[in-house]
């Protein structure tokens, strides 16, 4: 089961050019964006109302579109205007609109009625495209698994000593830490600080070729956002130079944007991007540091695999609870009162619409 009322990333803006029409699928709602002769995005259900057929698969018409199975044409509200051969449109030739914001790089798509949007609740990613920080190239994967098991993993950093070793981790000392978790309106926020340590194996060389070198003082402090939303301030300095009390003059510093989007209820979308203090002018330095990411995400998506398909394996499975799940149980337990309380909303209205079924329960 999904959260509705929230904002959901469905994409990165460079995805929806000026005359394509993008299918995609979030909490197991088929969709097609595409963008108005103002160039303004638009989601509507990917389903004509006449037979059925995918509006995905039509033909984008200036800000309108056409199925092509019958030619009903519908404009960015959802309403059909126009059926060949056929003056009067019937009331209810409508297809659902929802309620998208573009912003900082990023398709914010408001799963629940478009009425009800709340910009105000979409996190501040600015970082993507503030004029201070270099980005890597905007990122994406797909997993074949449970949303949840996503957004377990980035809830519980002890796992970069032994998931990535040789890229984000390095000593398993890192591992021995416990992060100190605090409450949010709609998340968490999870700091983490690793003093006096070698620095991680991805970060080394961009050091040494700074004039850093010896052991480093590291943080990886983020909120986690309802309903997937990390938004990270990380970062090295030399060991000891007062990193932790908010001095990062002589610090290499990162904002990590990464968001979980359920597609349906074993898989999900996972978009990330790196923007940085340092080297602006280097794409050199983006491309490294994009691909190293991009490695210890696939690791990620490896170990997450195998999980998802052990867990499928035997559904009476009941995981040990231990202290590092913290976070992810909280996290869980936001998630399920959110869908409890929208499930108590929508059985008292006139029109109920509960998305999906899903236990709070791993996996």
């Amino acid at each position: 089961m999904f959260m509705k009322n929230c904002w959901y990333v469905a994409g990165w803006s460079s995805e929806i050019g000026a005359d394509t029409l993008v299918a995609r699928t979030i909490c197991g709602k088929r969709l097609v964006f595409w963008r108005d002769e103002s160039g303004q995005i638009c989601a509507l259900d990917d389903r004509c109302c006449h037979r059925g057929a995918p509006l995905s698969t039509g033909r984008k018409e200036g800000g309108t579109v056409r199925c092509m199975y019958h030619g009903f044409l519908y404009d960015a509200t959802g309403a059909c205007i126009e059926i060949p051969g056929q003056a009067a449109i019937p009331p209810k030739a409508l297809v659902r609109r929802y309620a998208v914001v573009e912003r900082h790089h990023w398709v914010w798509i408001w799963m629940g009625e478009a009425s009800t949007a709340d910009e105000s609740l979409i996190p501040d990613t600015h970082w993507l495209d503030d004029p201070d920080w270099a980005c890597t190239k905007p990122g994406r994967l797909h997993y074949d698994v449970n949303y949840q098991l996503v957004n377990d993993n980035l809830l519980d950093f002890s796992h970069l000593s032994y998931v990535h070793a040789n890229t984000l981790g390095g000593s398993e000392e890192y591992a021995q830490l416990r992060s100190k978790i605090e409450r949010l309106p709609r998340g968490l926020r999870i700091t983490r600080w690793f003093m006096d340590r070698p620095p991680a194996p991805f970060v080394a060389k961009l050091l040494k070729a700074k004039g850093m070198t010896g052991n480093v003082d590291r943080w990886n402090n983020y909120d986690f956002i309802l309903p997937g939303v990390l938004i990270m301030d990380s970062g090295f300095a030399p060991a000891g130079s007062g990193a932790e009390r908010g001095d990062r003059e002589n610090a290499i510093q990162f904002r990590h944007c990464q968001v979980v989007t359920p597609e349906t209820e074993n898989s999900c979308h996972y978009l990330f991007a790196q923007p940085r203090n340092f080297d602006k002018d280097k794409p050199d330095v983006s491309e490294a540091l994009y691909h190293s990411i991009l490695t210890a995400f696939e690791e990620d998506r490896a170990v997450i695999t195998d999980q998802a398909q052990n867990l499928a394996a035997d559904p009476l499975f009941e995981p040990v609870a231990c202290g590092l799940d913290s976070a992810l149980g909280q996290f869980r337990w936001l998630i399920a009162q959110q869908i409890k309380q929208e499930m108590a909303a929508d059985a008292g209205a006139p029109r109920a619409e509960v998305v999906g079924e899903r236990s709070a329960k791993f996996g």
